[in-house]
């Protein structure tokens, strides 16, 4: 199967590396330089990944990610970013992004990183998926829309919020540890990267708990990680 893939990089030789990375992957890669060619591009057809830089001449990176959410199919997004501050790497995230690499970057975590993506990608569309909904007392997990509500009000997630409150809610009582969400969630498993999973467990509390320093839904399991409540077990 050969995936299409959409590289926005104003870095040339940045562009080619990637290409080439991917082609041992079974991708076939469009490259565009700038923002304006870039979002363009993305608007013509439907990519299986887009790989984004942050900082591009044009349009910023964060505009086109933006964008591209705002289309009525679903793309899959990793974006590139030189800045490794946490405030832009939850602007990107904020904005629509599946993930994000820091440059610099090797490319063997770059691949592992894209892989993940299609397999999550590839999970999500299982016609065992379709019409299923989850529901933990007031919050509902509509698992095909893609969609959650609190209350029967709509609740904003991003894309990986959405997809770490599904595997949650899907195992209910589970306790995992932080590298095992990131194993699960993210389809990778390096050292030093667990305090992802910890900004987006504090991003998806302030958005679903009607008190974040008292959840009721993702609970803290100490010296362990966290698990989703167990309606049966009460």
């Amino acid at each position: 199967m050969v995936r299409q893939v959409l590289v926005v990089e104003d870095d040339e030789d940045i562009a080619r590396l990637i290409k080439l990375q991917l082609s041992e992957l079974s991708c076939a890669v469009k490259t565009a330089y700038d923002g304006i060619v870039g979002l363009a591009e993305a608007e013509s057809r439907d990519y299986d990944l887009v790989i984004l830089d942050r900082m591009l001449p044009g349009m910023d990176g964060l505009e086109i990610c933006r964008r591209i959410r705002g289309k009525s199919t679903y793309t899959p997004i990793l974006m590139l970013t030189a800045k490794s501050t946490e405030l832009d790497r939850v602007l990107g995230l904020e904005m629509g992004a599946d993930d994000y690499l820091t440059k610099p970057f090797s490319l063997l975590e770059l691949a592992a990183r894209v892989k993940a993506i299609f397999r999550r990608v590839d999970h999500l569309a299982r016609p065992a998926e379709q019409g299923k909904v989850l529901d933990s007392g007031p919050l509902t997990v509509d698992v095909e829309r893609r969609q959650v509500t609190l209350a029967g009000k709509p609740v904003d997630l991003t894309a990986k919020e959405f997809d770490l409150l599904l595997y949650f809610a899907e195992h209910p009582g589970r306790v995992y540890s932080r590298a095992q969400l990131l194993d699960k969630v993210w389809g990778y498993s390096h050292s030093g990267y667990e305090h992802t999973v910890n900004a987006h467990i504090n991003r998806l509390r302030a958005k679903i708990e009607p008190n974040p320093n008292q959840p009721e839904f993702i609970l803290t399991v100490w010296g362990v990680g966290y698990k989703f409540r167990d309606q049966s077990a009460g």
